[in-house]
């Protein structure tokens, strides 16, 4: 493997130095516990030349919450980048639309295999949804502490 070059298959490709998630924004609010961050989202196609006149492309602004930032001196204003590791990228998926789309499905389908009435499967799976979402809300908390973000200077 000569001049970094890193050989996966029959494709080459140069490794990547930061596999970070990173978005930049600014400092809303600075709070004894969490950092608001003002981010804006953009689509893929958001950067391309006739994006403004295309409903395709979307942008959207978001705060997000930084913990873990007890002493720190960031000011409201100033422009930071938001961090997060590709693994709680993926980690939020899968907690967010991930597993609650496999228990949708799967109770759908048990459902019509019970009743045989697939208004009452539908009604069903999407009631499954409601106490898998409060147990998501009532672990919020140790959730935080898994998905969490980092904010670093420009």
């Amino acid at each position: 493997m000569a001049n970094n070059i890193l050989q996966i298959g029959m494709f080459a490709t140069k490794p990547n130095m930061s596999n970070k998630i990173r978005h930049a924004g600014v400092i809303e609010e600075v709070g004894a516990d969490r950092i608001k961050v003002r981010i804006l989202q953009t689509s893929a196609c958001a950067a391309c030349k006739v994006a403004g006149h295309c409903n395709a492309s979307e942008s959207k602004e978001k705060l997000i919450d930084v913990y873990g930032q007890e002493d720190s001196d960031y000011q409201v204003g100033e422009h930071v980048v938001v961090v997060a590791s590709p693994e709680v990228g993926m980690r939020a998926v899968a907690w967010g639309f991930g597993i609650p789309f496999v228990l949708l499905v799967l109770t759908v389908f048990l459902m019509v295999r019970l009743t045989g009435n697939e208004g009452i499967a539908a009604l069903s799976s999407l009631g499954a949804l409601l106490p898998y979402y409060l147990v998501l809300y009532l672990l919020r908390d140790k959730l935080r502490e898994r998905l969490s973000f980092g904010i670093e200077r420009e």
